[in-house]
């Protein structure tokens, strides 16, 4: 038997949470990685559709990057507001660019278009050394940020 579900969500409030979950991926890549590389910004957005899609994190990427303790710039006591206008219409262009084709891109390479492997976690070794890593494997090195994901062995 097959049962048609109908669920009343107006086009305005879909479109309106898209344009909110684009901004949380735009701040997030703003605020880990403004001076990095295309391919280091992309990257810091890859990691955070990856736990999205993940089923360990929140299931929204405002959900990811608002989760308490996933990433310093969100409780380091500064405007989270970006300064750097540039730097910003950039994140804001690259967060748009993976958070609609993220999916199709996933499908299509079976995971060849992820910059980091899969990766689920990133620090920058110039700046911390974080013991959680200890447990985990490199997948690759992109800008100033090591990316890592969990050691399946």
């Amino acid at each position: 038997m097959f049962v048609a579900l109908s669920f009343a969500w107006p086009i305005h409030a879909l479109a309106a949470s898209v344009k909110e979950e684009i901004n949380c991926l735009a701040l997030n890549i703003y605020h880990e990685a403004r001076g990095e590389p295309h391919d280091g910004q992309m990257a810091i957005a890859y990691v955070t559709m990856n736990r999205v899609v993940s089923g360990q994190y929140p299931m929204t990427v405002c959900g990811v990057v608002w989760q308490r303790g996933q990433f310093s710039w969100t409780h380091d006591g500064r405007s989270d507001q970006p300064s750097d206008k540039t730097a910003w219409e950039r994140a804001k262009r690259l967060a748009a660019f993976l958070y609609t084709n993220y999916f199709r891109f996933m499908a299509i390479s079976k995971g060849a278009t992820d910059l980091t492997g899969g990766a689920l976690h990133f620090y920058a070794p110039k700046k911390v050394n974080p013991s959680w890593t200890k447990s985990m494997v490199s997948t690759r090195e992109i800008g100033s940020h090591i990316f890592l994901k969990e050691d399946d062995s």
